[in-house]
């Protein structure tokens, strides 16, 4: 189940009143979209993150594609699954500058967003050798979070059965921790 999650809303809204014209629509200024997914996910303009998370067929909060959009809400615990980004090392044995998405960056800079996140899983590309995944690992160490699991592309087939049953896993013993 792919979305934005709940509460997602754009376009017009009606309007009543003589100031606007009876039934003249308006446009509404956009709200933030918002999930109490457990997963969330950025995927980029390619969508092989999107696919991926669709073969898990979990509900999942999308992080938009465009910086210019309303930033997602996240309002419980949530892993966040995203692809690493080519970036380019300044130097070899370098992290590579731009390997997390903006869209990114700008969800996690939301308090709110970041005090939730429980957990990463990084998407990526074995060609791009030592930065394979490195966005996840980037997230892990920025917001002190396990990174669970590492897929390449769009995964195969083991790689969502393997990730389905870890997030069962991890989510069970996360409800088990004291609060």
């Amino acid at each position: 189940m792919l979305g934005a999650g709940v509460g997602e809303t754009a376009g017009l809204a009606e309007t009543s009143g003589a100031a606007e014209g009876a039934g003249n629509p308006r446009p509404a200024a956009e709200s933030n979209p918002e999930t109490s997914a457990d997963l969330v996910f950025f995927t980029s303009a390619s969508g092989y993150t999107g696919r991926f998370v669709e073969k898990l067929g979990r509900e999942a909060g999308r992080i938009p594609l465009h910086t210019s959009a309303p930033t997602l809400i996240a309002h419980s615990p949530y892993v966040l699954i995203l692809p690493t980004y080519g970036g380019t090392a300044e130097q070899p044995g370098a992290a590579a500058r731009g390997a997390v998405p903006k869209q990114v960056i700008k969800f996690l800079n939301v308090e709110q967003n970041r005090s939730l996140i429980r957990g990463v899983i990084g998407a990526g590309n074995t060609n791009f050798g030592e930065n394979y995944c490195l966005a996840a690992d980037i997230i892990a160490v920025k917001c002190k979070v396990p990174v669970l699991y590492r897929f390449e592309l769009m995964g195969t087939s083991e790689d969502v059965a393997t990730v389905n049953q870890g997030l069962e896993e991890f989510w069970t013993h996360q409800s088990q921790k004291p609060a």
